[in-house]
């Protein structure tokens, strides 16, 4: 009997739904083990090692409980940070989320992109010089949001997403920007919202088909582990009580996600 691979998906929320979508979509053979350590929610303005703290604690954990193949963090604010301890720790391998920026500037015709992302991605040497790199003929704008890191949670427990609110946060990106990066894992839940407030002619892009792609060349599965297997149990895992939980579980039920668990994390609060 073939063995299922095992893939661990990390977020401080929901938002990594959105990189586990695309990768479930190209590998639906896999067993996922979502896991959010909203305890610790928003990983945007949490301090470095606490942050790092929390991430090995419960990766290695899940790693270890489920010997899974590979794991995706899927936090951009984590992988900037984190991913060298991972992989100093764990012996297999860590795929992290950065910042779309080498798409974006190829998109963009006018050469004045905006990156949409957290506080702390916006703040990061890793993202400038990401920027340095591949979007050096570009004029790059950026948005450091928290609200809309909460807004797309939001809207994944079924709540309204209020587009005057989600229009003020972006103007000042209103008929200046030709290309948007999604510098975020939460911010494609809302990106047909964030596409409705400004000009339908702007590109958005992230970064969720590339680490799927990624991710299926690193696991490399073999014919016999791509064949359609029964029903697979994947799981889900969070560190604390969510809010509107049934909500919630109907939205992971219907990408194939188990009912919420509780990781039983020792260190709920920081």
């Amino acid at each position: 009997m073939v063995r299922v691979k095992k893939i661990v998906i990390f977020d401080s929320g929901v938002g990594g739904l959105s990189v586990y979508k695309e990768i479930y979509d190209l590998l639906p053979q896999v067993q996922y083990i979502y896991a959010f350590d909203n305890a610790a929610f928003p990983y945007g303005e949490l301090p470095d090692n606490i942050l790092i703290e929390r991430t090995n604690h419960i990766v290695s954990a899940l790693v270890e409980q489920y010997k899974a193949d590979l794991v995706v963090i899927a936090c951009n604010t984590a992988s900037t940070i984190v991913l060298p301890i991972l992989r100093q720790n764990l012996n297999i391998p860590i795929v992290g989320v950065v910042p779309a920026i080498k798409p974006a500037a190829k998109l963009s015709n006018t050469k004045v992109i905006g990156l949409l992302a957290t506080p702390a991605t916006v703040k990061r040497e890793y993202t400038q010089q990401l920027i340095n790199q591949f979007a050096s003929d570009c004029e790059v704008k950026m948005i450091g949001s928290t609200r809309l890191v909460e807004m797309a949670e939001q809207k994944l427990r079924g709540e309204s997403i209020s587009l005057h609110e989600l229009s003020e946060i972006l103007a000042p990106w209103q008929q200046q920007v030709d290309s948007i990066i999604l510098g975020c894992t939460h911010f494609p839940l809302i990106k047909e919202e964030i596409k409705a407030v400004l000009r339908n002619e702007v590109s958005v892009v992230d970064s969720g088909k590339a680490i799927a792609l990624r991710v299926s060349s690193l696991l490399g599965l073999s014919e016999q582990e791509k064949q359609p297997h029964n029903k697979i149990n994947n799981l889900t895992y969070s560190s604390a009580a969510t809010q509107s939980v049934a909500a919630l579980n109907e939205s992971l039920r219907q990408i194939e996600l188990g009912t919420i668990q509780s990781l039983q994390y020792p260190y709920p609060r920081f």
